[in-house]
């Protein structure tokens, strides 16, 4: 950090929980200006936690965009479900977002269980409030604001940008003085192998819909600089069953140029660099439950 910045820079860490799809990542990406979290309408679509870095010049905000909070239902969920309980006592404090649209649901109470045990300031965010009226609004903040003593309360829309600025500015004020952790330029800690990966998968849970469930990894295999600076991509997509392996080649592998396609787009406005990204498809049965292929794609048990 710079000498001249005065003593009371503030920076600090702040965990985003909620329900599966309440619109954590499109929050992550609408404060740091760029994709670094995919998007899916599908729940379950964070499974790592992501760190996006905001700087300003006087304040750092680390976010951790937490796989949802949910009651797991293989040793994937579990290990996810375990990623986001940790954070919570590790940051200076917690964003607890809902889905306007949705209200409260018995999964929110299962969150709130378990932020009784938190003790950093907890905020309670209620986004996609672009998709109600505004006198809904109230109806809600009232309902919720018996069962749990947040510190405070903001309706936002991530999407639109409602509401969002006001809220950074609150979250500065319960932030520590600190230093500033990570350069000025650096908006993620995750390596680009990974955010590679992760918006491959994006186009796959775009693009296939229902029929290819949370059943699928990338796996980036190589990457190497080619002439004309072509930055040349391998990388595999693991699937549990032949029948998902066929959906996501499609008729003459249009499914997978497409995925390709897209996915290749997205990597080259992320490194502002012309990509040529080669997929492949691996049928691994069940890696979902198999600590070995948890490991090997990404999902280590020193995590949790």
């Amino acid at each position: 950090m710079d000498n001249h910045q005065e003593n009371n820079y503030k920076s600090g860490f702040i965990s985003i929980v909620g329900r599966p799809n309440v619109g954590k990542s499109t929050f992550m990406n609408r404060v740091i200006g760029q994709k670094i979290a995919i998007m899916s309408d599908k729940p379950q679509t964070t499974r790592n936690k992501i760190q996006g870095v905001l700087t300003q010049e006087d304040a750092q905000l680390i976010f951790i965009d937490t796989p949802g909070i949910h009651k797991p239902k293989h040793r994937l969920g579990d290990f996810m479900v375990k990623v986001a309980e940790n954070t919570l006592n590790e940051v200076d404090a917690v964003l607890f977002m809902v889905n306007a649209d949705e209200g409260y649901g018995g999964g929110d109470q299962y969150i709130l269980d378990r932020l009784e045990k938190v003790k950093r300031p907890v905020f309670l965010i209620i986004n996609k409030i672009d998709l109600i009226h505004p006198d809904e609004i109230f109806e809600l903040i009232e309902k919720y604001k018996d069962k749990h003593d947040f510190a405070e309360i903001f309706p936002i829309s991530a999407l639109q940008g409602n509401n969002v600025d006001t809220l950074l500015g609150k979250l500065k004020d319960y932030m520590p003085e600190g230093p500033q952790y990570y350069p000025a330029d650096q908006v993620t800690d995750h390596p680009e192998r990974f955010i590679m990966g992760e918006l491959i998968r994006e186009k796959v849970l775009q693009l296939t819909r229902e029929e290819i469930p949370h059943s699928i990894a990338v796996v980036i295999e190589n990457i190497e600089k080619r002439e004309n600076n072509t930055l040349y991509i391998q990388a595999t997509i693991i699937t549990e069953r032949p029948t998902q392996k066929a959906i996501l080649i499609g008729k003459q592998g249009s499914m997978l140029k497409q995925i390709g396609k897209k996915a290749r787009e997205d990597i080259e406005a992320l490194l502002g660099t012309k990509v040529f990204l080669e997929l492949w498809i691996k049928v691994q049965k069940d890696w979902r439950n198999k600590e070995s292929q948890l490991r090997e794609y990404g999902f280590r048990r020193d995590e949790y």
